[in-house]
Formats: C-alpha cells, structure tokens, sequence
C-alpha cells in the first residue's frame, strides 16, 4: 500500500532505498554497516528492501591507484568494473551479519526502455524479492555510455522504483532536508512536505552538485522525487546518517506527497 505519509514508512511493504557515493566511498565507507543495519532491521518487519546504490566507480579508483574520478569514458568503464566487485563485496560482508543475502543487478536505460528486457528486470527483482533476498541495484557503468547513461542514481532510484511498484522511495543525502535555497545561503529554511501539486518555480535548491566522487545534488533528488511521487510513490529525502529514523517513519527530511491513483 503506498505511502501516504512519513509515519507509513515504518509499516510499507515494499521500499527503495537510494544511497549515492560520497556517502558510502572511500572515507565514508563506515557508513555502508550503519546501512545495512537500517535496511536489515526494516527486512526483519517484513518489509522487501530494494538498495539503489552508487559507489562502483568511486571504490574503483583507489584500486587503480588514481588521484581522482577519471574523466575519460573508458578509465570510468575499468573503475567501476574493478570497483563493482569491491562494493557488493562491502555490502554482503554488512549483511552477514544479519543472515540476509545481496543480489546484484545492474541495468542500463536501455534495460528499462526495452519492454522485453524490462519485463526481464522486473521478473528478476520480483523473484529476488520473494526469496527475501536484498536487490543491490547499479547502473551498469562498465558498458554505459555518455549517450544512456541514467545521469544520477536519483533518477535510476525513482525509476527502480517504478519497475518494482515501491510503496515508497527514500533519497539519502548529504543533508537532513531540502532547503528553499542552498542551506549556506542566508534565509534558507526547510522543506518539511512538497505537495504533489506544489509549484516549485520560486524556490531555489541550488545547481547540481558534481563532488571528487560522485554525481548529483539537491536538484537531481528534486527531479527524481517528482518522477517517483507523479507516479504514485511516496518519497522522503533526507540524510543517510539518519536513515534508520527514516525507515522507522519518523518526522524527519522532506517528505514528496504521492500523487493520488
């Protein structure tokens, strides 16, 4: 049953959780355990958990021994196909612990534009789903190009989430909320509610924020939970560190208001 409200997160049978990689890379990698504990804790309510997460390329570098995120397509390519590997590693050495089993999946937009390869992917997820295995979705960056790339694993979040049929969508980021403007900006405040009918044309979330690791931004997660929320599904934003709050249903960052079916 969708979720209307914050509160239903704690009882939705069916989430998607988004992480992006500057919250689970390199010095942040401490982070993947407090996660797992998060996701594993809402497993064992019943609910089915889907983890959208980035991180492939990000955990690749330092294996390549690189200074910086490679700009060039095929160096991206050989990151995340080295740094893949590492990252499901991470996770399933987290989720040992709770006797819970990752699966990967990895998708291209083509995977989800194609019916047959879509019907494909989401027969897959289900299946994973029923043998109460935790899907640890990607975008496929080894053989992505420029052309099809998702742009954001908000985007492949929201999208994951519409193949699925999640009651609800969690953003996490780097901040508990979304602000009216860049939070250092003064006069930012707090979103606490986007209704599905809100006019965002006056407020400002702040460019896209492209870091040393990842993509993405407060306008990306704005454009994702707009897509997610049109289609019906709950959406919640907010900061990775309080993400056992977040599945729990408390009222914390800014909640996307589905739009009625």
């Amino acid at each position: 049953m969708t979720a209307r409200v914050r509160a239903d997160l704690a009882t939705a049978a069916r989430i998607v959780v988004k992480v992006g990689s500057s919250s689970i890379s390199g010095e942040s990698s401490w982070r993947i355990p407090v996660l797992v504990e998060a996701l594993a804790a809402a497993h064992a309510r019943g609910t089915e958990v889907v983890l959208v997460s980035s991180g492939a390329i990000a955990s690749g570098i330092p294996l390549l021994k690189l200074d910086a995120r490679p700009t060039d397509l095929a160096t991206q390519q050989a990151a995340a196909a080295v740094g893949q590997n590492v990252l499901i590693y991470r996770y399933q050495e987290a989720l040992h612990a709770f006797g819970i089993i990752a699966g990967q999946v990895l998708l291209t937009t083509g995977d989800l534009e194609n019916p047959t390869s879509r019907s494909n992917a989401r027969r897959a997820m289900e299946r994973l789903l029923g043998l109460r295995i935790i899907p640890i979705v990607n975008e496929n960056d080894t053989v992505a190009t420029q052309e099809i790339r998702f742009g954001d694993n908000d985007r492949l979040g929201a999208l994951v989430a519409q193949l699925v049929g999640a009651d609800a969508l969690v953003l996490l980021s780097d901040i508990e909320s979304l602000y009216t403007k860049p939070p250092s900006d003064p006069g930012a405040t707090p979103i606490d509610v986007v209704a599905a009918d809100a006019d965002l044309a006056g407020l400002e979330f702040g460019a896209t924020v492209v870091n040393s690791v990842g993509t993405g931004g407060a306008a990306t997660k704005v454009s994702a939970a707009r897509l997610a929320a049109a289609s019906g599904i709950g959406v919640l934003v907010t900061s990775a560190d309080l993400v056992d709050r977040a599945l729990a249903g408390h009222d914390i960052g800014t909640w996307f208001e589905p739009a009625a079916g």
